[in-house]
């Protein structure tokens, strides 16, 4: 089956970040936010405004770079959020739920929010915005650089 690509820009991630806010909201109020390292940083920081929480936290867990899977490495654990008993926890999305699961074990009574689902995943979160198919790969705005594409026709060969 062919890859497939779901761009995100800025101004999505914007208004899919305060969607989520929106829905998170009537759970409030949260002792903090507990941010998953990079992904959900951005909309961790979104969130936390719109839900006027002033304590942001984070957890880094590498279990991917952009080539190669791993083993889950928990690089920096959070270190006041407890067990989860209050918190919010965000990332930009759940894939597998690899990631969520070991963040999920670090903080077992967390409220753990996403903004895309992928199926595999979607067991692990308690709250999400948009779900993607599994075989999706979303292109996050920090991931990507704006570039000049060709037209259509011009990739179209000569009959």
């Amino acid at each position: 089956m062919a890859q497939r690509y779901f761009t995100v820009t800025w101004d999505q991630l914007h208004r899919d970040s305060k969607a989520l806010a929106w829905r998170l909201l009537e759970l409030a109020p949260w002792k903090g936010v507990v941010a998953i390292t990079r992904g959900g940083l951005i909309p961790a920081a979104i969130i936390a405004r719109e839900l006027e929480c002033r304590i942001i936290e984070t957890v880094s867990v590498v279990t991917y770079d952009e080539e190669t899977k791993g083993e889950p490495r928990v690089m920096k654990p959070p270190a006041a959020a407890g067990d989860g008993t209050g918190w919010l926890i965000i990332d930009d999305l759940v894939d597998t739920g690899t990631t969520a699961k070991v963040v999920r074990a670090m903080l077992p009574h967390a409220h753990f929010a996403t903004i895309y689902a992928k199926p595999a995943g979607k067991p692990v979160v308690d709250t999400f915005v948009t779900e993607v198919s599994q075989d999706t790969w979303i292109l996050f705005p920090w991931d990507t650089e704006v570039q000049f594409i060709a037209p259509i026709a011009k990739g179209q060969v000569a009959k």
